[in-house]
């Protein structure tokens, strides 16, 4: 395999740079990138991190699961590159001093349409995308979530209609379900499609390749930002070698003992931003994360500047929290929490709501 300046070879690991766009300083923007290549054929297993430059465990992992001896003991191809955003990494914040908006929106879709030439971000993300849809088998893509966060999963809904058809669509959610099992973190399923789609995550380097591209891919939310969190880094590396276990690049089943934690209920979830306050103040949260909450459960206070409780914020659902939001003032309608919600819905929906099902 070629990507960039890095050319594989049966049984060893190479590195190399992948460029990307070029600098008003005049020089290259370009990617790290490795690639080991077992000595037998195989699958071709792409990990991605670090697309939002604050998220830093996530990119320990890339770097840590890529060893010197993994060529000699896998088949097929591991195709990592630990930092999609050097520009986010340099100033350690989320988006990149290009547009300055997530860069984690602008992958391919052929439903989006704009009479503006595509920005920076957009054709960095399209040329990454173009590598990845070539020669991909699956996909991980690895991040963190918010400030002390519990490590979970987020699998996307996958979207059926012109891209596909619906048994086509159903066949690649069993893939994608085999995968997150066999990672071994508590897995969240995304938005519902309608809110999938307005907030662009189709357009995300997962939601890309699942949907748009048509690989297994799924999201691992490594624990909070800013820095590595050595047990959840630990645990990311065991859970991404259990991908490769599950796709045969690695021999071997998964090791349920690799990874952790277990989810705190047993009935199916998915990722919500919620609860919301509804008056300004001061939050005081009652909930950590990994704690069980059911419908009606106070999530937080909202105090005054003097401390005292002006209004209590309730979670209209059973789930558990996934994370407290950063900081502690809030203005009316700001969420308080990220949460894990009951979730009933199916996992393969048409990508237009008015779209025949049947298609």
């Amino acid at each position: 395999m070629q990507l960039g300046t890095a050319e594989s070879e049966p049984g060893e690991l190479v590195t190399g740079w992948l460029e990307v766009t070029d600098l008003p300083t005049g020089t290259p923007e370009r990617l790290p990138v490795l690639v080991a290549e077992g000595e037998e054929d195989g699958p071709t297993l792409w990990i991605t991190a670090a697309i939002h430059g604050n998220e830093v465990t996530g990119l320990a992992v890339a770097q840590d699961v890529m060893t010197d001896d993994l060529a000699d003991e896998i088949r097929g191809t591991v195709v990592c590159i630990p930092n999609l955003n050097p520009a986010g990494l340099r100033r350690t914040t989320r988006t990149s001093y290009y547009d300055d908006e997530d860069p984690n929106r602008f992958f391919p879709d052929p439903d989006a349409e704009s009479t503006r030439p595509p920005s920076v971000q957009q054709l960095v993300d399209e040329r990454i995308y173009e590598a990845f849809a070539d020669s991909a088998d699956a996909l991980v893509d690895l991040h963190t979530a918010h400030v002390g966060s519990m490590p979970f999963l987020i699998r996307d809904r996958v979207l059926f209609g012109e891209e596909r058809t619906e048994s086509e669509a159903r066949d690649l959610a069993d893939d994608l379900e085999s995968l997150v099992e066999a990672f071994g973190m508590p897995v969240v399923n995304e938005y519902a499609a309608e809110e999938y789609t307005e907030q662009n995550l189709q357009r995300s380097t997962a939601g890309a390749a699942l949907n748009n591209a048509g690989i297994p891919a799924f999201t691992a939310e490594l624990g909070g930002h800013d820095v590595v969190e050595e047990d959840t880094r630990e645990s990311g590396v065991g859970g991404v070698r259990n991908v490769m276990r599950e796709l045969g690049v690695l021999p071997g089943d998964p090791d349920p003992d690799a990874v952790g934690p277990e989810a705190p209920v047993e009935f199916p979830v998915k990722r919500a931003v919620h609860p919301h306050a509804d008056t300004p103040g001061i939050a005081r949260h009652r909930v950590e994360a990994g704690d069980v909450v059911a419908e009606g459960d106070v999530v937080a206070d909202v105090c005054t500047p003097h401390g005292d409780r002006k209004a209590t914020v309730e979670s209209d659902y059973d789930g558990y929290v996934l994370g407290r939001r950063h900081g502690v003032a809030v203005y009316e309608n700001d969420p308080v929490a990220s949460m894990a919600v009951r979730d009933d819905a199916d996992l393969v929906v048409p990508r237009d709501a008015n779209e025949d099902e049947s298609a």
